[in-house]
């Protein structure tokens, strides 16, 4: 009974400093400085408010039904239940910090001059990507980006599962710093986008069992081999296919410059690794390329990528595997292209793309014109922006110090556009700044 007295006041007051430390919890909204331009899209900013407010409710709860049984029930109880169920309590307490510290990186950063700027800019270009003219996404999850370290970009989704449980409001999608330069910025970002993309039409589960359908890969087993590979794989090959799809050639430039690694990461197949061979998805992002976009750069520039990393010598397994994989690469390409999923009410994965506006000779005479005009260049979607300016830069018509010029101006134009247009919507004016509409 001794420990049981003891252990009552030691644990109502743990319980209560749990309560103290969320009081110190409070809404983005009141204590994270940005300029407007910077702050997130007011739909993204209310479903994070709002469900950072719904944990830390059910908490609050939980804390005072705890508070409850300890004054109640808990004070015969023993130790060793009373401490087990406040152990509970924390662990969801911590989950909630976890929650709002998770959101917070992406919030802060928009206090960050210039950078602030630019995120919000991405985070309308990220909205572009995802709905593309034949898309039925009516109403696509909100986005918000920011910046970490690191090679590779990378996306939680939408509606999945985060730390401290319940579901992401947003898709939040990180951007490495390395990579806000050139083309790369837009490849990066479209690549993410192209995976919530996937989720919200359902594309891997669809596209998988087609892969391993034995009618389609034959009885050769290195075939066979072949498109289990490309199954295995499908997530981010779907990724890749949206970002060329939506960008033309500055998708594969930007995924070169993301996967030109030391030979043998360029080589290397790990088991169960969703990305697939740096080399051969080069490779295959040009094919996919081509094969919506036809023109002779596609096949000038895989051969470039073999040239600047030559296939042999190999060990004779992964020798064999790459010739598979290469062999099956069109067939792969026409599987992919013309697969249809159900939720495309009977259209081509082909045909979601932006097929009547990015053919390299259109996008190098939209460069030409918008040289004559350069207001048009602010007008324009931003993923048009990002295909012009990549193709122009693949073509030579362009520097990569103009290309990061004009990219940079566009992208704090795009803020600005968003922020005005939010502004006049609340008052019931007719925006006059426009940053584009999709599959212009």
């Amino acid at each position: 009974m001794e420990a049981t007295s003891a252990a009552v006041p030691l644990l109502d007051g743990e319980a209560r400093a749990l309560l103290t430390r969320l009081d110190r919890v409070k809404p983005f909204a009141l204590h994270e400085t940005m300029v407007p331009a910077a702050a997130p899209t007011p739909q993204a900013q209310a479903a994070v408010e709002r469900f950072l407010l719904t944990g830390r409710r059910e908490l609050r709860r939980r804390v005072a039904a705890y508070l409850a049984w300890l004054a109640g029930p808990g004070r015969t109880a023993s130790p060793q239940l009373a401490q087990r169920r406040f152990t509970v309590l924390r662990s969801r307490f911590n989950g909630v910090l976890t929650q709002f510290d998770l959101f917070q990186e992406a919030i802060t950063q928009r206090s960050e001059r210039d950078t602030g700027v630019w995120l919000a800019g991405l985070d309308i270009a990220a909205a572009d990507a995802l709905t593309t003219p034949r898309t039925p996404l009516h109403t696509p999850p909100p986005v918000l980006t920011y910046l970490d370290h690191g090679p590779g970009a990378a996306i939680r989704r939408a509606n999945t599962r985060i730390p401290g449980g319940g579901r992401t409001p947003v898709a939040l999608i990180r951007m490495p710093r390395e990579r806000m330069v050139g083309y790369g910025i837009g490849a990066s970002l479209v690549h993410e986008v192209g995976h919530q993309a996937a989720a919200l039409l359902g594309l891997v589960d669809s596209l998988r069992p087609v892969l391993l359908d034995a009618e389609l890969t034959g009885r050769d087993p290195a075939e066979r081999a072949a498109f289990a590979y490309w199954g295995l794989t499908i997530s981010e090959i779907v990724a890749d296919f949206w970002s060329v799809g939506q960008l033309g050639v500055a998708g594969t430039l930007g995924l070169m410059g993301v996967v030109s690694l030391p030979r043998r990461f360029v080589f290397a197949v790990v088991p169960d690794d969703p990305h697939p061979m740096p080399y051969i998805r080069v490779r295959l992002s040009c094919a996919l390329g081509d094969a919506l976009y036809p023109h002779p750069q596609w096949r000038a520039l895989a051969s470039l990528w073999s040239a600047l990393h030559p296939p042999a010598p190999l060990p004779r397994n992964l020798m064999l595997l790459l010739e598979a994989l290469e062999s099956t690469v069109p067939r792969f390409v026409d599987v992919l292209l013309n697969h249809r999923p159900p939720t495309l009410g009977g259209l081509r994965l082909a045909d979601v793309m932006p097929l009547a506006s990015r053919r390299p000779e259109q996008l190098l005479a939209r460069h030409r014109y918008w040289t004559r005009r350069p207001e048009l260049l602010r007008r324009a979607p931003p993923t048009l922006v990002f295909a012009v300016l990549g193709q122009a830069r693949a073509a030579a018509r362009i520097t990569p110090e103009v290309e990061s010029l004009l990219l940079g101006d566009a992208i704090t134009h795009w803020a600005l556009a968003g922020t005005l247009a939010t502004t006049q919507r609340c008052a019931g004016a007719r925006p006059e700044v426009s940053a584009g509409t999709a599959g212009s």
